[in-house]
Order: C-alpha cells, then sequence, then structure tokens
C-alpha cells in the first residue's frame, strides 16, 4: 500500500482482513462474544459489548494461529 502507515504488505493485509471477517460470522464466535458480553454485564464491566468482541476476536485470532508471538512480515521500504 503506497503511502500507508500499515506495516503489512497489501496481500497479508487483505487475508487479515478476510480471516477475521470469516471469524466474525461463525456462530462459534458469536456463541463466545455472546456469553462473554453476559459475563462482562454482570461484573459491570465498562463497554461490555465492545470489551467481549474484542476478548473473543483475540481468541479466535491465536487460538488457530501457529505464528502466535511471531513478528509480521514488514512491507519493503
Amino acid at each position: 500500500m503506497p503511502g500507508s502507515n500499515y506495516p503489512l504488505p497489501e496481500e497479508d493485509f487483505k487475508a487479515m482482513l478476510t480471516r477475521i471477517a470469516e471469524i466474525c460470522v461463525s456462530p462459534e464466535f458469536q456463541n463466545l462474544r455472546r456469553e462473554l458480553e453476559a459475563i462482562y454485564q454482570r461484573a459491570e464491566t465498562d463497554n461490555a459489548g465492545v470489551t467481549a468482541f474484542q476478548d473473543a476476536l483475540y481468541a479466535f485470532l491465536i487460538q488457530n494461529d501457529s505464528t502466535a508471538g511471531s513478528k509480521p512480515r514488514l512491507a519493503e521500504p
């Protein structure tokens, strides 16, 4: 992405967005998000819905990521 401040090559960025979209529409993700939101609401967490979404997404992203903890490829300067 010329002129972009994002350090990933465009094809990696598009692949990441596709993966996130697939996760977000899955029934498993939606079930976890709802469960976390209910827990967070009972705990009176600020922005329970947003926090539940973020936590569920993070859990799904790292669950299937064999490269968790490794650095992403940086775009060529």
